[in-house]
């Protein structure tokens, strides 16, 4: 049974304006391009982002005729970065391609076709690895409460100051939440941290009046916002005038703790931005939060967890587990069996079932890959299928 112990947790958020999601958002930017030109291109694109500069290195195979500065400084310009003190500015800014053809090895061991050493011509994973998927009841998007609430507080943060209604806060912030449980049944936000990039001259004390009335109260719903025990930091460390790579130096693929469920269950430990579904770190990601989010929105788990493993160039998984804390109406060894007959998570299979093979990553940088409507790991479709199996 699942325990009925109080505990608290945390998870947080950063905005897109972030170094690392800055790099983020280049990454998977420079994927859709080519996308957008030729739905079978190959692309692990790195980015790192430093003051004045941009590099984007790693491997494409791809007929799409991509110009890639444009690409890049139109992500930054997206983000905000286009005010005329900014040492991090999309006109600005230089930029370095460091891109270069896929390894041959690897591809022989994605492709749909026999070679030296490789038992089989179906499409195997890009890579060795472990991925878990994740949804709980907890939340109407089956998600963790405290990263759903941390991604809330820096998309409010983005939407006050790309509409004006904030026009002192520039692009770089991050949230933190802090939820006191019961059980696994939250009950309310023990702490709010926002830390918001800003101009010079404004006040502290309007920034934290502000934040709190257009930022903490829109996102967060009222009942989890306690009197005298709801504690509010905001700007804790004071003045935050300069930001992003200006600041700090920002890396694709760092902030997957952020990208995925805010450390509630284990990660594999793959990055997701700038790679193509071929490689399953993303792909697999993508896929076992589908299987888990329809066992639980079929009813036949409060919570559920699944793991993913596969072996590079090899189709089906080497391993498929459903954990479920004790909450499932069957046994997890039950629940794995069903799921086996729902769901196939062979790499192609993926990528046809989940129609990847288009430019829809660039929304995915920020505020989570998962929990937000629009993407088709999102769907509940197999829920009828679920039911069915499962004899319900």
């Amino acid at each position: 049974m699942a325990s009925h112990a109080s505990f608290i947790f945390s998870s947080e958020s950063v905005g897109e304006g972030h170094p690392d999601k800055v790099a983020d958002s280049i990454s998977d930017s420079v994927l859709d391009a080519c996308f957008a030109q030729d739905r079978f291109s190959r692309v692990a694109c790195e980015t790192l982002v430093k003051s004045d500069h941009v590099v984007i290195a790693g491997e494409l195979t791809t007929k799409a005729k991509v110009n890639f500065e444009e690409v890049v400084r139109a992500a930054i310009r997206d983000i905000g970065y286009v005010n005329d003190d900014d040492v991090f500015h999309a006109d600005k800014v230089f930029i370095t391609n460091l891109l270069t053809k896929q390894s041959p090895d690897i591809a022989q061991g994605v492709d749909e076709r026999k070679a030296e050493g490789k038992k089989h011509a179906k499409m195997g994973a890009g890579d060795q690895g472990i991925m878990f998927g994740y949804a709980t009841d907890e939340t109407p998007e089956l998600m963790p409460l405290p990263i759903t609430l941390a991604h809330r507080l820096t998309m409010r943060l983005a939407e006050v100051r790309k509409t004006g209604l904030l026009p002192y806060l520039r692009p770089d912030g991050k949230a933190q939440v802090t939820v006191v449980y019961e059980g696994d049944k939250p009950l309310y936000v023990k702490t709010v941290v926002v830390s918001a990039q800003h101009s010079p001259e404004v006040e502290q004390e309007q920034l934290r009046e502000d934040l709190i009335r257009e930022v903490v109260r829109q996102a967060i719903p009222p009942e989890y916002l306690k009197d005298g025990e709801t504690e509010y930091l905001i700007n804790p460390s004071g003045r935050f005038i300069l930001g992003g790579p200006h600041a700090d130096t920002g890396l694709t693929g760092r902030k997957i703790i952020v990208d995925t469920y805010g450390g509630a269950v284990p990660h594999g430990g793959g990055a997701f931005s700038g790679k193509d579904p071929t490689k399953v770190d993303r792909s697999a990601s993508y896929y076992a939060r589908y299987m888990a989010k329809n066992i639980v929105a079929a009813g036949l788990a409060r919570r559920a967890l699944v793991e993913l493993a596969y072996a590079i160039g090899k189709a089906r998984p080497v391993s498929l587990r459903v954990e479920t804390f004790g909450t499932g109406v069957l046994p997890d060894e039950k629940l794995t069996e069903i799921a086996k007959k729902v769901f196939d998570p062979r790499p192609l299979a993926i990528i046809e079932e989940l129609d990847l093979l288009r430019p829809i990553y660039t929304p995915t940088s920020a505020y989570g890959h998962f929990g937000r409507p629009g993407f088709p790991w999102e769907e509940t479709d197999r829920v009828e299928a679920l039911r069915r199996e499962a004899g319900l």
